[in-house]
Protein backbone atom coordinates (compact mmCIF):
# COMPACT_ATOMS: atom_id res chain seq x y z
CA UNK A 1 0.00 0.00 0.00
CA UNK A 2 2.78 2.44 0.98
CA UNK A 3 6.44 2.16 -0.02
CA UNK A 4 9.31 4.56 0.64
CA UNK A 5 12.68 3.97 -0.98
CA UNK A 6 15.81 5.88 0.13
CA UNK A 7 13.80 8.97 1.07
CA UNK A 8 15.84 11.98 2.18
CA UNK A 9 14.73 15.50 3.03
CA UNK A 10 16.42 18.75 4.01
CA UNK A 11 15.19 21.98 5.55
CA UNK A 12 17.82 24.29 4.12
CA UNK A 13 21.19 22.88 5.19
CA UNK A 14 19.65 20.60 7.83
CA UNK A 15 18.93 17.02 6.80
CA UNK A 16 15.80 15.77 8.59
CA UNK A 17 15.31 12.42 6.83
CA UNK A 18 18.21 10.15 5.88
CA UNK A 19 17.75 7.37 3.32
CA UNK A 20 14.48 6.12 4.85
CA UNK A 21 13.16 2.89 3.34
CA UNK A 22 10.02 1.12 4.51
CA UNK A 23 6.86 -0.52 3.25
CA UNK A 24 3.39 -0.88 4.71
CA UNK A 25 1.16 -3.71 3.51
CA UNK A 26 -2.58 -3.38 3.01
CA UNK A 27 -4.34 -3.85 6.36
CA UNK A 28 -1.15 -3.43 8.36
CA UNK A 29 -0.82 -1.18 11.43
CA UNK A 30 2.62 0.40 11.79
CA UNK A 31 3.60 2.62 14.72
CA UNK A 32 6.46 5.09 14.24
CA UNK A 33 8.18 6.11 17.47
CA UNK A 34 11.38 7.79 18.58
CA UNK A 35 12.66 10.80 20.49
CA UNK A 36 11.44 14.32 19.78
CA UNK A 37 13.02 15.75 16.64
CA UNK A 38 13.82 12.36 15.14
CA UNK A 39 11.83 13.02 11.95
CA UNK A 40 8.71 10.97 12.72
CA UNK A 41 6.10 13.59 11.78
CA UNK A 42 8.08 14.68 8.72
CA UNK A 43 8.28 11.06 7.55
CA UNK A 44 4.53 10.49 7.80
CA UNK A 45 3.75 13.80 6.06
CA UNK A 46 5.86 12.80 3.05
CA UNK A 47 3.50 9.85 2.47
CA UNK A 48 0.72 12.06 1.12
CA UNK A 49 2.86 14.91 -0.18
CA UNK A 50 2.33 17.33 2.70
CA UNK A 51 6.13 17.48 2.93
CA UNK A 52 8.07 17.37 -0.36
CA UNK A 53 11.24 15.29 -0.53
CA UNK A 54 14.53 16.01 -2.27
CA UNK A 55 15.67 12.42 -2.83
CA UNK A 56 14.15 8.97 -3.12
CA UNK A 57 10.75 7.64 -4.14
CA UNK A 58 7.35 7.28 -2.44
CA UNK A 59 4.60 5.11 -3.92
CA UNK A 60 1.12 4.92 -2.37
CA UNK A 61 -1.33 2.40 -3.81
CA UNK A 62 0.59 2.41 -7.10
CA UNK A 63 0.79 6.21 -7.36
CA UNK A 64 4.20 7.90 -7.23
CA UNK A 65 3.73 10.70 -4.68
CA UNK A 66 6.79 12.72 -5.63
CA UNK A 67 6.15 12.67 -9.39
CA UNK A 68 5.34 16.25 -10.54
CA UNK A 69 2.64 14.81 -12.82
CA UNK A 70 0.77 13.20 -9.91
CA UNK A 71 -2.56 14.77 -8.94
CA UNK A 72 -1.70 15.16 -5.26
CA UNK A 73 -5.21 16.35 -4.33
CA UNK A 74 -6.73 13.19 -5.83
CA UNK A 75 -4.21 11.10 -3.90
CA UNK A 76 -4.98 12.85 -0.60
CA UNK A 77 -8.69 12.22 -1.14
CA UNK A 78 -7.95 8.52 -0.58
CA UNK A 79 -5.31 8.78 2.14
CA UNK A 80 -6.74 10.05 5.42
CA UNK A 81 -4.74 12.24 7.78
CA UNK A 82 -5.45 12.84 11.46
CA UNK A 83 -3.40 15.61 13.04
CA UNK A 84 -2.25 16.30 16.57
CA UNK A 85 -4.27 19.54 16.70
CA UNK A 86 -7.58 18.21 15.24
CA UNK A 87 -7.74 20.86 12.44
CA UNK A 88 -11.54 21.12 12.56
CA UNK A 89 -13.32 24.15 11.10
CA UNK A 90 -14.41 26.12 14.20
CA UNK A 91 -17.27 27.91 12.40
CA UNK A 92 -18.88 24.68 11.19
CA UNK A 93 -20.99 22.14 13.07
CA UNK A 94 -19.65 18.64 13.59
CA UNK A 95 -22.03 17.42 10.87
CA UNK A 96 -20.70 19.91 8.31
CA UNK A 97 -17.07 19.32 9.29
CA UNK A 98 -17.50 15.66 8.37
CA UNK A 99 -19.76 16.05 5.32
CA UNK A 100 -17.92 18.94 3.62
CA UNK A 101 -15.22 16.96 1.77
CA UNK A 102 -17.49 14.12 0.57
CA UNK A 103 -19.86 16.75 -0.88
CA UNK A 104 -17.16 18.99 -2.41
CA UNK A 105 -14.53 16.42 -3.41
CA UNK A 106 -16.42 13.15 -3.92
CA UNK A 107 -19.51 14.97 -5.32
CA UNK A 108 -21.88 13.10 -3.03
CA UNK A 109 -25.37 14.43 -2.47
CA UNK A 110 -26.03 16.21 0.81
CA UNK A 111 -28.56 13.53 1.74
CA UNK A 112 -26.02 10.76 1.22
CA UNK A 113 -23.19 12.65 2.94
CA UNK A 114 -25.27 13.53 6.00
CA UNK A 115 -26.60 9.98 6.32
CA UNK A 116 -23.05 8.67 6.25
CA UNK A 117 -22.00 11.33 8.78
CA UNK A 118 -24.62 10.10 11.27
CA UNK A 119 -23.36 6.53 10.87
CA UNK A 120 -19.74 7.59 11.38
CA UNK A 121 -20.58 9.62 14.49
CA UNK A 122 -22.22 6.53 15.94
CA UNK A 123 -19.15 4.51 15.01
CA UNK A 124 -16.85 6.83 17.00
CA UNK A 125 -19.28 7.09 19.93
CA UNK A 126 -20.54 10.62 19.24
CA UNK A 127 -24.13 10.16 18.13
CA UNK A 128 -26.19 13.13 19.22
CA UNK A 129 -23.30 15.59 18.78
CA UNK A 130 -23.84 16.43 15.09
CA UNK A 131 -25.17 19.95 15.69
CA UNK A 132 -22.45 20.99 18.14
CA UNK A 133 -19.45 23.10 17.20
CA UNK A 134 -15.84 22.04 17.89
CA UNK A 135 -15.51 24.51 20.80
CA UNK A 136 -18.37 22.73 22.57
CA UNK A 137 -16.50 19.41 22.56
CA UNK A 138 -13.68 18.03 24.66
CA UNK A 139 -10.30 17.39 23.03
CA UNK A 140 -10.98 13.67 22.88
CA UNK A 141 -14.34 14.27 21.23
CA UNK A 142 -12.79 16.66 18.69
CA UNK A 143 -10.17 14.09 17.78
CA UNK A 144 -12.87 11.45 17.29
CA UNK A 145 -14.69 13.89 14.98
CA UNK A 146 -11.41 14.28 13.07
CA UNK A 147 -11.21 10.50 12.70
CA UNK A 148 -14.83 10.36 11.51
CA UNK A 149 -14.06 13.14 9.01
CA UNK A 150 -11.18 11.07 7.66
CA UNK A 151 -13.35 7.94 7.40
CA UNK A 152 -16.02 9.89 5.50
CA UNK A 153 -13.72 9.87 2.47
CA UNK A 154 -13.57 6.03 2.47
CA UNK A 155 -9.77 6.13 2.69
CA UNK A 156 -7.48 3.32 1.60
CA UNK A 157 -5.18 4.17 4.51
CA UNK A 158 -5.07 6.66 7.39
CA UNK A 159 -1.99 8.47 8.66
CA UNK A 160 -2.06 9.58 12.31
CA UNK A 161 0.40 12.25 13.43
CA UNK A 162 0.61 12.00 17.25
CA UNK A 163 -3.20 11.89 17.55
CA UNK A 164 -3.25 11.79 21.38
CA UNK A 165 -0.37 14.11 22.29
CA UNK A 166 -2.60 17.20 22.70
CA UNK A 167 -5.13 15.39 24.89
CA UNK A 168 -5.60 15.24 28.65
CA UNK A 169 -4.70 11.78 29.99
CA UNK A 170 -8.29 10.72 30.62
CA UNK A 171 -9.24 11.47 27.01
CA UNK A 172 -6.46 9.44 25.41
CA UNK A 173 -8.14 6.06 25.82
CA UNK A 174 -11.36 7.12 24.08
CA UNK A 175 -9.34 7.99 20.96
CA UNK A 176 -7.15 4.88 21.16
CA UNK A 177 -10.27 2.71 21.45
CA UNK A 178 -11.56 4.07 18.14
CA UNK A 179 -8.15 3.50 16.53
CA UNK A 180 -8.00 -0.05 17.91
CA UNK A 181 -11.44 -0.72 16.45
CA UNK A 182 -10.28 0.57 13.04
CA UNK A 183 -7.22 -1.67 13.19
CA UNK A 184 -9.45 -4.64 13.98
CA UNK A 185 -11.54 -3.85 10.90
CA UNK A 186 -8.45 -4.04 8.68
CA UNK A 187 -7.72 -0.35 8.07
CA UNK A 188 -4.18 0.33 6.87
CA UNK A 189 -2.71 2.70 9.46
CA UNK A 190 0.61 4.46 10.03
CA UNK A 191 0.65 6.02 13.48
CA UNK A 192 3.26 8.39 14.91
CA UNK A 193 2.82 7.92 18.65
CA UNK A 194 4.42 7.58 22.06
CA UNK A 195 1.53 5.39 23.23
CA UNK A 196 3.58 2.24 23.71
CA UNK A 197 0.65 0.27 25.09
CA UNK A 198 -1.22 0.83 21.82
CA UNK A 199 1.89 -0.07 19.82
CA UNK A 200 2.40 -3.24 21.83
CA UNK A 201 -1.17 -4.50 21.58
CA UNK A 202 -2.31 -3.23 18.17
CA UNK A 203 0.67 -2.60 15.86
CA UNK A 204 1.96 -5.28 13.52
CA UNK A 205 5.30 -3.49 13.32
CA UNK A 206 7.17 -0.74 15.11
CA UNK A 207 9.54 1.64 13.33
CA UNK A 208 12.00 3.36 15.62
CA UNK A 209 13.60 6.58 14.36
CA UNK A 210 16.50 8.66 15.60
CA UNK A 211 18.18 11.68 13.98
CA UNK A 212 16.20 11.28 10.76
CA UNK A 213 17.05 7.60 10.28
CA UNK A 214 15.01 4.43 10.59
CA UNK A 215 17.07 2.61 13.22
CA UNK A 216 14.78 -0.39 13.71
CA UNK A 217 11.83 -1.82 11.75
CA UNK A 218 10.61 -4.91 13.59
CA UNK A 219 7.47 -6.86 14.49
CA UNK A 220 6.08 -5.16 17.59
CA UNK A 221 6.55 -8.17 19.87
CA UNK A 222 10.23 -8.44 18.93
CA UNK A 223 10.80 -4.70 19.26
CA UNK A 224 9.47 -4.57 22.81
CA UNK A 225 10.97 -7.84 24.02
CA UNK A 226 14.42 -7.49 22.48
CA UNK A 227 15.27 -4.18 20.77
CA UNK A 228 18.43 -4.66 18.71
CA UNK A 229 20.09 -1.27 19.11
CA UNK A 230 21.36 0.52 22.20
CA UNK A 231 19.46 3.64 21.14
CA UNK A 232 16.13 1.80 21.05
CA UNK A 233 16.89 0.14 24.39
CA UNK A 234 17.56 3.55 25.96
CA UNK A 235 14.36 4.99 24.48
CA UNK A 236 12.20 2.12 25.69
CA UNK A 237 13.75 2.22 29.15
CA UNK A 238 12.62 5.84 29.45
CA UNK A 239 9.15 5.67 27.93
CA UNK A 240 8.14 2.36 29.51
CA UNK A 241 9.46 3.48 32.89
CA UNK A 242 7.14 6.49 32.77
Amino acid sequence: MIALQNVSKWYGPTQVLRECTLSVARGEVVVVCGPSGSGKSTLIKTMNGLEPIQHGEIVVDGVKVNDPKTDICALRAHIGMVFQSFELYPHMSVRNNIALAPIKVLRRSETEAYKRTEALLKRVGLEGHADKYPAQLSGGQQQRVAIARSLAMDPKAILFDEPTSALDPEMINEVLEVMTQLAGEGMTMVVVSHEMGFAKSVANRVIFMDAGEIVEDRPSGEFFSAPQTDRAQQFLAKVLHH
